[in-house]
């Protein structure tokens, strides 16, 4: 009886009395799928299917063929010989010879899924099948037997007792070996599902919102006056008082250079209010903190007294003199050098002083308000810092002229009511003059000296305080006598006048 895969090449003749026992059923394998290589002999045992698959995973972790699928060797290059015949085994199996050949590459195999179905016995028959190997097909499963299970160990069939499931299908090439479900517990992993967004780490947060480490403040000295100065000296580290930290303030206000010249016009109507004292000492704090490029000059169309009370350089030149020559100062050849034979430098106090005529009247002296012009370009190119004496007429050209290159406004008063009554109207007359001028007497510093030495605090400060609303501040400087007659130097000065006039210097600095 023939079934429905039977062969149709003849069997090869059995020997007599050798007749091979009945077996339930023959594995059979297509015409176009190589014998599978016979399996390593073990102890016949049974294994369950979750054994076998952790015992494969602990072999090899590299394996490219699913669980529960029997490996297919690839299929043989065309040099390699055709497989020998197989040999029936003495259990009455047909063992099929061994196939050696070269790995297939991807493009030869492409395996589609197996699904193992029972296949119905065939006629006991010991001849082996010998068919030639053309393409891989799907290996189907063949029912365990008695008679199977005798000849060894399958690693990769199911159990007897479970029913046939479908295999997962074989992987293609550049796909993942293991394409089944993870287990339960494990998130399944997604390559097309969103990235978290990428937050920056709280070390670099804290980097950016810290402060730095060379963004310190300047180091505080110790004290060097008073009780405290004594015991720094002795080898204590005391804190300067309020009073010398003060002080120290006022000496780095004044020691700052500002980008471009600054130019302060020292103003009052009347005469003897202490414009030029207050010229020549806020010069001399200026210079004496801040370094050189200070230059004291005097405005003036009558008889300007700063040439009189300063000292003289080696000659006797004015800026009468230095006006023929500002075409040739302001030229690209000029340096700083020749002004020396114009200016009167100040060797103790480190500042310069350009003069007035004062022998000459005052119709001699007459000066235009581009004569102002030309000499402030001059000094603006040369000196960081330009301090004006101006005489007692508001209304002159040359006056208002000077108005209009200042940066700040001192004006200058004593004690006595009509210098501060003068210095007063001055203020409001330049509120009512434009906006510019308004701005500069809103922001003007107000110096009150003490010319009485009679003057009693009462009067001084009814001075001081009808200024406050006038002015942006106002500094009181103490009686001197060195300030009254003569060449007027700040070294000569008492500490507390010295004291005074830095506070004032300061003030007006910080008005830049």
């Amino acid at each position: 009886m023939s079934g429905p895969h039977e062969d149709s090449t003849p069997a090869e003749a059995t020997p007599a009395g050798d007749t091979p026992p009945l077996v339930d059923s023959v594995p059979l394998f297509p015409s176009d799928v190589p014998p599978v290589p016979p399996l390593p002999a073990q102890p016949p045992y049974r294994r369950t299917r979750a054994a076998a698959r952790e015992e494969r995973r602990a072999e090899d972790r590299d394996d490219d063929f699913p669980e529960d699928t029997v490996p297919r060797p690839p299929a043989p290059s065309p040099a390699s010989p055709s497989p020998s015949p197989a040999a029936p085994s003495p259990s009455g199996v047909v063992s099929p010879p061994p196939v050696t050949s070269a790995p297939a590459s991807p493009a030869q195999v492409s395996p589609p899924p197996v699904s193992p179905a029972p296949v119905a016995p065939a006629p006991a028959s010991p001849a082996p099948v010998s068919r030639p190997v053309d393409s891989p097909t799907p290996v189907p499963s063949a029912p365990i037997t008695s008679a199977t299970l005798a000849s060894g160990p399958f690693t990769s069939a199911p159990p007897a007792s479970a029913p046939p499931t479908s295999a997962p299908p074989m992987p293609s090439p550049g796909t993942p070996a293991f394409t089944s479900p993870p287990p339960a517990g494990i998130p399944a992993f997604s390559s097309a599902a969103a990235s978290p967004p990428v937050t920056e780490p709280a070390s670099r947060r804290a980097l950016r919102e810290r402060s730095s480490f060379l963004q310190q403040e300047r180091p505080e000295e110790p004290a060097r006056e008073g009780t405290r100065g004594v015991l720094n000296r002795l080898g204590f580290r005391v804190r300067p008082s309020a009073h010398e930290q003060s002080s120290r303030d006022d000496e780095l206000a004044v020691s700052q250079h500002w980008p471009g010249p600054r130019t302060i016009a020292v103003v009052n109507g009347k005469g003897g209010a202490g414009k030029t004292p207050t010229t020549i000492l806020l010069s001399a704090v200026f210079a004496r903190y801040g370094g050189a490029g200070v230059l004291a000059w005097d405005n003036n169309q009558t008889r300007g007294t700063l040439g009189w009370r300063t000292d003289a350089g080696p000659h006797d030149r004015t800026l009468l003199e230095l006006l023929p020559e500002v075409g040739r100062l302001l030229g690209t050849g000029a340096q700083s050098a020749d002004l020396a034979q114009y200016m009167h430098h100040q060797p103790r106090e480190k500042y310069d002083v350009l003069r007035s005529k004062p022998i000459r009247l005052a119709h001699e002296n007459r000066l235009s308000p581009d004569d102002v012009d030309a000499i402030h370009a001059v000094a603006a190119k040369f000196y960081r810092l330009i301090i004006i004496d101006s005489g007692n007429d508001e209304s002159d050209p040359m006056w208002l002229r000077m108005i209009d290159h200042a940066d700040q406004l001192v004006v200058a008063t004593t004690t006595r009511a009509d210098h501060a009554e003068a210095g007063a109207l001055l203020l409001e007359a330049l509120e009512d003059r434009d906006e510019r001028s308004a701005r500069l007497a809103q922001q003007s510093v107000v110096v009150v000296s003490q010319a009485d030495p009679k003057a009693t605090p009462t009067e001084i400060e009814n001075v001081v305080s009808g200024y406050r609303a006038l002015a942006r501040d106002v500094v009181s400087v103490p009686f001197d006598h060195e300030m009254v007659d003569g060449h007027l130097r700040y070294g000569a000065l008492a500490k507390r006048t010295q004291r005074a006039w830095l506070a004032a210097a300061a003030s007006v600095a910080r008005g830049f």
